[in-house]
């Protein structure tokens, strides 16, 4: 039989109860929040009355969300209304979809994945645009949705010819994306908040969602943060949980000071403090507490634990990057081998170039290791092809599917044969793929274009899968002569090979998930596969030694962190400093401090290879923010350690001296 959960603390049990107004609850790392989060969804329907889907629990991610949901469905066991847990791209997308009509959309909308945006970006550009251009620009336009900025507003404050020329080209993208009826990711929240602007959906949704649990509030951008403004409305039905020390993702337009401005908004506005930590030792939580006391605070805190002092934390120079690798990856061989687990051990660093040298030396030491915060498998451009392909496959209405492969490989249709396909498409209400076979539609394009459609749409129905998928799929791909299309865009041989090995690595793992199949059709395939891929992230090997950037690492924990590359241009990273603004790296350090139950080891190097030079490298101002007690420093305490070793053998010596004189 399971241990009782121990109860909730007097902070944590307040934040539950609280329901007279709008509460911030500022909850410090590992201080419980989740649970704070599911308790308090349960309290509003046991005690409260709240039906289920008068409640949205909102948080970041995916993960975040499923687990929150499982966590509350635990607790609340008799309903049969399913609880509103999601993210906040997921109820953006449920406004969106219930008022397409009203932001001019039709049903069947698209979503638009990064690579997919940047796609259709390019080709209003001029031609020839570097990708480190085109990048810029999507961020900029980014910047400006998630700052509840127009296309209008945009041209409005341009301050040169180059921004008013950026601001055009933000009209058009977004002229673009309603021609073709699809959406951005950043779309997904900014235009559920201008259709707050109406006055009856705004009525709709506030009566709709009469109480909001929002967790990570330090990490909402302005849109964000004004869309739950106007879902809250007067009724001040708002629990908000964050921590402005954790506040990390500044780089993807987070604004802590959306803590702050609740307090502007709801003068009434309660504050609970959640300090107590369940995570760390002693030492581990004063060695946080002043190295992120440095940073300003409009809401202080300070976190203790009742799991005693710890183990001291370490500080190791080493002399260089390979000496660093040597000394980790040698005390992991040595702790795995006397029995403990890998997966109680994690590699944290502020950029994802210094895990390499430690894959390689993991590698040949023999000890398993997984990385999380590079690039998924899933994400390859290659893969998503084939996948939308797939997606075409079995549903050729997918629009979305349809815009990421009717130009891979290229076939010469442009900006304005997928503009006349999409025009069409809306005049008749069909989809994309509908359009092509259409000959009223094919008869409007010039013969070379009509040709590259007839081509391409044989292709997508002639495909069919006579009860072997696997087959179908593998005719696809030489029909397409996609491996070779792979080779010609590459840059390299190496690339090109990589490419086409990632191809084929995909199809043997397609042969491995058809064999667990009951009934092995390609609309069966691509439902796993799309339930598959969108875990991959989530999936971890059960015993694994685990390297991840300190922006993956927030929410995570472990036994043993080895904190590496702590120096000046890596944390604080040099774009924060040459900015001016160390705060956010004081966060990350902060983040990674807490990541660690039993022990932390935090290294820095004397040099560094870079750019094929090895460059002389300064430890990281954070570290002289380190208290001076429940720190071991390597070489600076050796001495000492040796000077305390010599007067404890004499003063031994002089005891038995003393006995055998007696």
């Amino acid at each position: 039989m399971p241990a009782p959960k121990p109860k909730l603390n007097p902070q944590q049990q307040a934040a539950v109860e609280y329901t007279d107004g709008p509460l911030l609850v500022l909850a410090g790392a590992g201080s419980g929040k989740t649970r704070v989060i599911t308790e308090k969804l349960a309290f509003l329907i046991r005690e409260q009355g709240l039906s289920p889907d008068r409640i949205a629990a909102i948080t970041f991610t995916n993960k975040a969300a499923k687990e929150m949901r499982q966590r509350a469905n635990k607790l609340i066991k008799k309903t049969k209304t399913p609880l509103q847990v999601s993210t906040f791209h997921a109820l953006g997308w449920r406004m969106l979809r219930q008022h397409a009509d009203s932001a001019g959309f039709r049903p069947g909308i698209s979503i638009l994945d990064e690579t997919e945006s940047s796609r259709l970006l390019k080709d209003l550009l001029p031609a020839n645009t570097p990708p480190e251009q085109l990048k810029l620009c999507r961020g900029q336009i980014s910047r400006w949705k998630n700052a509840a900025c127009s296309s209008t507003q945009a041209q409005s404050l341009a301050e040169s010819p180059g921004e008013a020329k950026l601001a055009e080209v933000f009209l058009a993208y977004r002229e673009q994306l309603k021609r073709i009826n699809a959406v951005d990711f950043d779309d997904l929240i900014s235009i559920p908040l201008e259709l707050l602007g109406h006055d009856d959906v705004r009525a709709e949704w506030q009566e709709k969602l009469r109480y909001l649990l929002v967790d990570e509030y330090q990490d909402t951008n302005t849109t964000q943060y004004q869309l739950l403004r106007q879902l809250v409305g007067q009724h001040g039905g708002l629990t908000a949980v964050g921590d402005d020390d954790q506040s990390i993702y500044g780089w993807r337009g987070a604004e802590p000071q959306n803590l702050s401005l609740l307090g502007q908004d709801y003068p009434n506005l309660k504050v609970i403090k959640l300090e107590q930590n369940y995570r760390c030792s002693g030492k581990i939580l004063a060695a946080a507490n002043q190295v992120i006391a440095n940073n300003p605070h409009e809401h202080s805190k300070t976190l203790w634990s009742a799991l005693g002092a710890g183990d001291d934390i370490r500080v190791v120079p080493c002399v260089d990057g390979e000496d660093e690798v040597r000394r980790i990856v040698g005390e992991l061989d040595r702790r795995t081998q006397r029995g403990a687990k890998l997966q109680d051990f994690s590699i944290l660093y502020r950029s994802h170039h210094l895990a390499r040298p430690f894959e390689r030396a993991l590698r040949e030491a023999g000890l398993r290791y997984e990385v999380t915060g590079g690039q998924s498998f899933f994400d390859r451009a290659e893969i998503r092809d084939l996948m939308a392909y797939l997606r075409l496959l079995v549903n050729p209405d997918d629009n979305s599917a349809f815009l990421r492969v009717i130009n891979t490989p290229r076939r010469e249709l442009g900006n304005t044969s997928i503009n006349r396909l999409a025009d069409f498409a809306k005049q008749h209400q069909c989809s994309l793929f509908d359009a092509t076979t259409d000959d009223r539609c094919r008869h409007s394009f010039p013969a070379r274009q009509r040709a590259s459609l007839d081509h391409f749409a044989r292709l997508i129905m002639s495909a069919t899968d006579d009860g072997d998928p696997l087959r179908a799929i593998h005719d696809l791909i030489e029909q397409l002569n996609y491996r070779e299309w792979l080779r010609d865009q590459a840059d390299n041989p190496a690339q090109a090979d990589k490419r086409v090995s990632a191809v084929n690595e995909w199809l043997g793992w397609l042969e491995r998930v058809t064999q667990s199949l009951q009934e092995a059709t390609l609309e069966e395939l691509s439902a796993q596969i799309n339930l598959l891929s969108n875990l991959d992230n989530d999936q971890q090997q059960d015993d694994a030694i685990r390297l991840m950037t300190l922006h993956a690492a927030k929410g995570l924990e472990f036994a043993h962190v080895y904190l590496i590359g702590v120096e000046e241009g890596l944390l604080p990273h040099q774009n924060s400093l040459e900015e001016g603004d160390d705060q956010e790296e004081r966060r990350l350090m902060y983040v990674g401090i807490t990541r660690a139950r039993h022990s932390l080891n935090i290294s820095y190097a004397g040099k560094r290879l870079r750019y094929g030079e090895a460059q002389r490298c300064e430890p990281s101002r954070f570290l002289e923010e380190l208290p001076q007690e429940g720190i071991y420093w390597y070489g600076r305490d050796d001495s000492r350690d040796h000077q305390r070793h010599e007067q404890a053998r004499d003063d031994q010596l002089s005891n038995l001296k003393a006995l055998l004189e007696s």
